[in-house]
């Protein structure tokens, strides 16, 4: 990387850089700004529904994600009387709106969608402020449906507005985690500066949104108009409706023999814990051969409830939700956890783990508001081999689904996971054979979903027709070494900072990339971030050779990078090994970019790939920004591009894939100049 961050090293998954040798300050802001205000549109504005995926027309994303049962509608698309915000610089609730836009309502202010279809629930995604000294407010948004039938919602930002230096702080007003890091904002180490910088506050602010869920107690028609309003007397100095998705959710499912957990002492009610019942109804069931049924209602578990060779059924997770409160533990428990709260977890791989578990039709509703890593805070967890989960809601945990192998054979699918302070899922340690499939992913505060090869390398893994957006840190997909891998038809948007759409990295200790990595018909858009620790833009899909050289044979085919902020493919070493760790082997093929703020390809490590059929337009700046190593020798770069042929298409300086950039003439500009691409269009 550039040689101002020579002497970064990384601190457990967060870059904790220790030197530097150079002072010049980084125009980084850190005030929460709106970003640009765009006038209300009229009270007479055409009504007709606008239905996005990921903000994009849907045809743009065909076959691609995750297959749901709503319609997702933008409130910048809706009538309003509100201000729309924008941008996509991080720390700004406009950078983490979907579609980098959303409608900010001051006391009185609305916004109104108009149903595309039947529909008899909502989910509502917002941002409300933080209290003064953190921990939240709460404030109401009324509900009505063609000016009648008024519902209140009451919104939370206490699992919101995180602040400062992983692994981040709900207080606003704290000085810095970790003085003795370099940051950006001032080119420096603080502790090691004199004088001293000044770091305002709130520093890094982050994690804005949450989303909240209202079943409408009947059937709307399409037409039908739906008015969220930030009442008169609401507290909120503002809220923001970033957008509302409708559905028409079917009856609760019933199950009539199997073992309720209703005869067992559970409370529907929420009021009474029931933890006690569920174990109970587990051991009933696997005695005499049944599944155990979670009727409609709510239902308190404040603890892990252990699955083995279990079926556990819910009516639907709109109807069945088990809630728990985070607990703290009196003394640290033996896997360094201080709290435990709600959750579903197998036995570990070295008690011997757990198979046959089958986990369907239910909502996991946490109580996590910060990040404590070494807290079992998960909705889902331990080792499940031979096992299936479908059609959960996961909501407020700290991870969605952390499973930790050897394991083999775990098929997830159907499920939502929403407002994480980590990650979505993420397979570590030797998970073989399990896939994630059609899961729907929304702000996490890391990976979305990730394999992480530590200790013993994952294998013959597969995450398919995903949908994975707003991932406030880090990366909607991430390989972390592995063998024989597969990331197919995704649909990933709006990564904010620290990370992209997708990534490939030999980093976090993991094993070797080996056999091959599939990265075949996946859409990115709006990827390519802004990395804080290097100042530089991102790839909306990089490479990252850190702790070792990523030579394995990885295909990356038919896959489509959209409106990405900076460069739609980056591969790249950091600096102090940028002579050590090589990228090749890398093959991309019938790809297509369609937008980028600066090059197709940035090369930043020595290396080689091979290009054929890679198609771009509207490319803001030289197709191929070729760095090497840096270490400009007269025989060209360190990194080779290899033309297949078909490489077509280009931007304002000529073709992207030009002859006199072949195979390795150096190109390089640290950090060039952004231009703003146009929206993606039919191809």
């Amino acid at each position: 990387m550039s040689r101002s961050i020579t002497g970064a090293r990384w601190s457990g998954r967060r870059w904790a850089p220790v030197a530097v040798a150079s002072a010049t300050t980084a125009a980084v802001g850190l005030s929460l700004v709106v970003g640009n205000a765009v006038p209300a549109l009229a009270a007479n504005a055409p009504a007709a529904p606008v239905v996005t995926r990921a903000a994009l027309d849907p045809s743009l994303v065909a076959g691609r994600g995750a297959a749901v049962a709503f319609a997702e509608q933008e409130a910048e698309n809706a009538v309003h009387n509100g201000s729309v915000i924008s941008g996509r610089a991080a720390y700004t609730l406009a950078a983490e709106a979907s579609g980098r836009k959303a409608v900010q309502l001051t006391p009185g202010q609305y916004v109104e969608f108009t149903l595309p279809s039947a529909a008899n629930a909502i989910t509502v995604r917002y941002s409300i402020p933080d209290a003064p000294t953190g921990g939240g407010i709460t404030a109401p948004l009324d509900v009505t449906v063609n000016g009648k039938s008024k519902k209140t919602m009451t919104l939370t930002s206490q699992y919101a507005w995180l602040y400062n230096q992983y692994p981040f702080s709900n207080d606003p007003t704290a000085g810095l985690l970790h003085a003795d890091w370099w940051i950006t904002e001032c080119g420096c180490v603080p502790q090691y500066t004199d004088p001293a910088p000044v770091i305002s506050t709130p520093f890094r602010p982050m994690h804005f949104y949450d989303e909240q869920r209202l079943l409408l107690g009947k059937t709307y028609k399409a037409g039908d108009k739906i008015r969220l309003t930030a009442p008169a007397g609401t507290n909120a100095a503002t809220t923001t409706i970033d957008l509302l998705d409708s559905e028409l959710v079917g009856a609760p499912k019933v199950r009539l023999i199997a073992a309720n957990v209703l005869l067992f002492g559970a409370d529907p009610t929420g009021r009474r814990d029931s933890a006690n019942a569920f174990d109970q109804a587990i051991a009933f069931a696997k005695r005499f051969g049944l599944s155990v049924y979670v009727p409609p209602g709510v239902f308190q578990v404040n603890r892990h409830i252990i699955v083995d060779d279990v079926t556990i059924e819910g009516a639907g997770n709109w109807y069945t939700v088990i809630k728990g409160s985070e607990v703290a533990l009196s003394t640290p428990a033996a896997d360094g956890s201080v709290h435990t709260g709600v959750g579903f977890y197998g036995k570990y791989a070295e008690a011997g783990g757990s198979s046959d578990v089958h986990l369907s039709g239910f909502a996991i509703e946490g109580d996590v508001r910060e990040r404590i890593d070494t807290d079992q805070v998960n909705g889902v967890g331990g080792s499940l081999s031979d096992s299936t989960i479908d059609g959960l809601y996961i909501h407020h945990t700290k991870v969605g689904m952390w499973f930790d192998g050897p394991m083999d054979n775990l098929k997830i699918t159907n499920s939502i996971i929403a407002d994480q302070i980590a990650d979505a899922i993420n397979f570590r340690k030797g998970v073989t054979g399990s896939s994630v499939s059609n899961t729907f992913i929304r702000n996490t505060g890391d990976d979305g979903l990730a394999m992480w090869s530590d200790q013993v390398a994952d294998a013959n893994n597969v995450f398919d027709h995903n949908t994975i957006q707003t991932p406030t840190l880090a990366n909607g997909i991430a390989i972390y070494g592995g063998t024989d891998n597969t990331v197919s038809n995704n649909l990933i948007a709006d990564p904010i900072r620290e990370g992209s759409g997708l990534h490939v990295g030999s980093r976090f200790g993991a094993q070797p990339f080996t056999g091959t990595l599939a990265i075949t018909n996946n859409t990115t858009v709006r990827a390519g971030t802004y990395e804080l620790n290097w100042n530089i833009g991102l790839g909306a899909i990089w490479f990252l050779a850190l702790e070792r050289s990523i030579d394995a044979d990885i295909q990356v085919v038919g896959d489509h990078f959209l409106d990405s902020t900076y460069n739609a493919i980056m591969l790249v070493s950091d600096w102090p090994v940028k002579d050590l760790y090589s990228i090749s082997n890398v093959h991309f093929k019938d790809v297509r970019v369609d937008g980028t703020g600066t090059s197709v390809v940035s090369a930043r490590a020595a290396g080689s790939a091979s290009f054929e059929n890679v198609d771009a337009r509207n490319v803001g700046a030289v197709g191929i920004n070729n760095c090497g190593s840096f270490h400009f020798t007269p025989a060209g770069s360190e990194f080779s591009f290899n033309d297949l042929g078909g490489n077509d298409g280009g931007g304002t300086t000529g073709p992207w894939f030009a002859s006199w950039e072949l195979p390795n003439t150096i190109t390089c500009d640290d950090r060039p100049p952004v231009v703003v691409p146009p929206a993606p269009s039919a191809w």
